[in-house]
């Protein structure tokens, strides 16, 4: 009874963040669902959720999506993708999630002290082989997008709007992936299932905190996020 209370907060709050920023389903979800579920189970199911949240709120955020944005973070993804899947398989995780945090937490550092970079589209290539680099390594396609919008002050309606654009591309991939090469399980369905109802909850609590989120708030929020996963990474072993 428990673990199913623990499951549905989990869910409730993960489901909240996502929709009032556009990121962080994962990064919160993800640890707490590991001390429930095995490690396929617990990241299958943040795949399932986090693509209907993507899906149900795209056609809410449109109108803010930086397409051109979104199609070089694609095109970056695709070469990305590959290059994680080799690391998951070949590289010993626990060494690249120590390498991954401490690049998190220097350049949140970096943000902290005022350093800010200059958008090109090379770069959003760059960011967007990054973020599917660290999905198909460690399933949490959100820091390197975070960091980059972040560092060029990117409003906040466009950030969750390009980011919502690319997770309904980037999990419907990942989701593949996992199934194909890792397998999936009934468990991870149904309980994906019965937390639906939380997820439609988290939807409507999430979007009305969105629009009485101001700039200042909303970067303090994304600095404690990308705090929180650094620390995440450097500790989970």
């Amino acid at each position: 009874m428990i673990d199913y209370l623990l499951f549905a907060i989990i869910i409730l709050l993960a489901s909240i963040l996502q929709t009032s920023t556009g990121f962080g389903f994962s990064i919160m979800a993800t640890p707490f669902l590991l001390l429930i579920f095995t490690a396929p189970d617990a990241i299958q199911i943040n795949l399932i959720l986090s693509l209907v949240i993507s899906a149900v709120l795209i056609a809410k955020v449109k109108k803010d999506v930086d397409w051109g944005m979104f199609k070089r973070f694609t095109i970056g993804s695709i070469i990305g993708l590959p290059i994680g899947l080799w690391i998951f398989l070949t590289i010993n995780l626990n060494h690249l999630k120590m390498v991954v945090s401490i690049l998190i937490l220097s350049l949140t550092l970096l943000l902290l002290l005022n350093f800010r970079i200059g958008q090109t589209r090379e770069r959003d290539v760059a960011v967007g082989s990054f973020s599917g680099i660290l999905t198909a390594s460690i399933g949490m396609p959100g820091p390197p997008l975070l960091l980059y919008f972040s560092g060029t002050d990117t409003k906040k309606e466009k950030l969750r709007g390009t980011t919502l654009a690319f997770y309904l591309f980037i999990y419907f991939v990942s989701l593949l992936i996992q199934v194909i090469f890792v397998g999936t399980s009934i468990k991870a369905w149904t309980f994906s299932a019965l937390a639906l109802p939380l997820v439609v909850i988290g939807l409507y609590i999430g979007q009305r905190l969105f629009l009485h989120l101001n700039q200042s708030i909303f970067r303090i929020l994304t600095y404690i996020i990308l705090i929180f996963t650094g620390m995440y990474l450097l500790f989970d072993k």
